[in-house]
């Protein structure tokens, strides 16, 4: 039974890894095909995989269209290229002036940048569609702190209920969201608290948990919470021997366990279980902005209710979601010249393994989660391809800022051994990355 749920949870990390990346390969090899299109380079083969062609139609234009049997990648051949790489040409001279126009090599200057930089823009592109989208699905939480429903929670007596308008806290006023956060902030562990609230028209007090009494939020991927099955919504009763009361007391918890095994008495649904979580060192931001290494299970703290939301605009919709990504962005970069410094393990780089088991994770976690975690991945596969390295899209462009600065392209010789380099960086990279998923837990 065991092998078969191994096996089950294998072909579903595989299923939705192979799912996401395809999603995002045919995107960033669209953006590539459709500048090209657009600025007269003919594509000759536009695939979705490597290796033997499981299915091909080629279109009216001329252009075949496939999917291979090895999911992970794909290109666009253009006419007058040898391979997928787009670097070494054949011989076009046969061609007419008009026909080598449709070639890579025929190209002008700036239809060919436009087309190679195509790719990581059609990531960046996507990246901001599925976060304006779940951003227009879900909605912010109302600047007036108001109850949207209430999560199961093992209280017995009067509590909140969906439409109650939060106006003060143990006698502290809450009139919006930032005020809310301050207050809860300070206030004391206990179980439950007066509330005063608006309901219709009415102004009463009535009893309630602590706004973040132990409950999770969130199960964060790739940890030993997700792996040992608990829930958003989850109460925890009990952890490291000592009752909970507010889930702030968690963390010290766990620190304090050095790395030992946690057991947590858990509340779902009326029924109470015990389970054993061994915290995993992760890196972490903390206030200031600088990464710490933390013992941690893998929960993130939830409410007792679910706020109330509203829709945003499309102004506030494209503002916030830019500045969301320039914050994925910049941490990226943070992460990575962290590890190059050695600031934090690196242990914090995924490779192919890694990232398959954080599709699957988020898949499991719900819709919201599996299309934010490839929204996170193909920005990270737009920023990649962006690299200066030769074999990457920003090779590419190197190799044209070459040529417009000096009137003429890098030598056949040149190219294939700056090509050479890079194939080997990158190979050597994939290696690295696959060795961190090996090793690390």
């Amino acid at each position: 039974m065991e092998f078969m749920a191994a096996i089950g949870g294998t072909a579903w990390t595989v299923f939705f890894f192979i799912v996401a990346l395809s999603i995002i390969v045919f995107v960033h090899e669209y953006g590539h095909y459709i500048v090209g299109r657009w600025s007269g380079i003919h594509s000759e083969v536009f695939s979705v995989g490597f290796g033997p062609v499981l299915w091909s139609r080629t279109d009216k234009r001329g252009t075949r269209w496939q999917i291979a049997a090895v999911p992970f990648g794909g290109y666009v051949k253009f006419l007058g290229d040898v391979d997928a790489t787009s670097v070494k040409q054949a011989d076009v001279s046969g061609l007419s002036a008009a026909e080598q126009r449709h070639t890579m090599a025929g190209a002008p200057l700036w239809a060919r940048s436009a087309t190679v930089l195509a790719g990581p823009v059609a990531n960046f592109i996507l990246t901001f569609v599925l976060l304006a989208g779940i951003l227009l699905v879900l909605g912010i939480p109302r600047e007036e702190p108001t109850v949207g429903s209430m999560r199961a929670f093992p209280m017995d007596g009067p509590t909140l209920v969906e439409g109650d308008v939060i106006l003060a806290i143990e006698g502290r006023p809450t009139p919006d969201r930032d005020t809310f956060g301050a207050v809860v902030s300070e206030l004391p562990a206990q179980r439950t608290m007066d509330y005063t609230v608006r309901r219709g028209s009415d102004e009463l007090v009535v009893a309630g948990p602590h706004p973040f009494a132990p409950v999770i939020g969130q199960v964060i991927i790739r940890s030993a919470a997700m792996d040992a099955g608990l829930q958003a919504g989850d109460v925890i009763l009990r952890a490291g021997g000592q009752d909970v009361i507010t889930f702030s007391e968690l963390p010290g918890i766990v620190a304090a366990s050095k790395g030992d095994p946690v057991p947590l008495t858990v509340w779902r649904a009326g029924e109470t279980f015990d389970v054993s979580l061994t915290p995993r060192i992760r890196t972490m931001e903390d206030d200031t902005g600088t990464f710490v290494e933390r013992y941690q299970i893998g929960l993130a703290a939830g409410m007792v209710f679910e706020p109330a939301t509203r829709r945003t605009g499309l102004l506030e919709t494209f503002s916030l979601t830019a500045e969301q990504m320039w914050r994925m962005v910049a941490t990226t970069f943070s992460g990575l010249w962290n590890i190059i410094t050695g600031a934090i393990s690196t242990c914090n780089f995924s490779g192919a393994i890694g990232i398959a088991e954080t599709m699957g994770d988020a898949a499991r976690n719900g819709v919201e989660s599996f299309i934010g975690m490839m929204a996170v991945l193909s920005l990270g596969v737009g920023v990649l391809n962006l690299f200066p390295i030769p074999v990457l899209d920003g090779g590419h462009l190197v190799f044209h800022a070459y040529e417009a600065v000096m009137g003429r392209p890098p030598s056949d010789r040149a190219l294939q051994v700056l090509m050479s380099i890079g194939l080997t960086l990158v190979l050597g990279l994939m290696l690295f990355a696959l060795s961190r998923d090996l090793v690390c837990i």
